[in-house]
């Protein structure tokens, strides 16, 4: 009887509860994709403009996707990129910044 309330989770990847969650899964997966962008192109100090907008927009993204985030699952991914978004855009400040000198 008690197995009958638990929620099937194992056709899903990104809800731990049973319900879809698309809002989330996507801020997730965008957070990934630019925290992971810049934390590669930080290793090219020529590339610190796109290493800093990527951090940035990934680190304001990540940070909506925390506040709406309704799974552990969720905010795991969103953790990881938020650290690898933080580290691209404060190594893409060190190396020039978000204008390059410009301003």
């Amino acid at each position: 009887m008690a197995q009958a309330l638990q929620p099937n989770t194992a056709g899903s990847l990104f809800a731990s509860d049973g319900k879809t969650h698309p809002l989330p899964d996507i801020l997730m997966a965008v957070t990934l994709v630019l925290g992971l962008l810049s934390f590669i192109t930080a290793f090219f100090p020529g590339l610190h403009l796109l290493t800093s907008w990527a951090g940035l927009v990934g680190i304001l993204t990540g940070a909506y996707g925390q506040w709406v985030s309704v799974t552990t699952r969720e905010r795991f991914g969103l953790v990881l990129g938020l650290g690898a978004s933080g580290i691209g855009l404060l190594i893409g400040m060190s190396n020039g910044g978000l204008f390059g000198g410009l301003f």
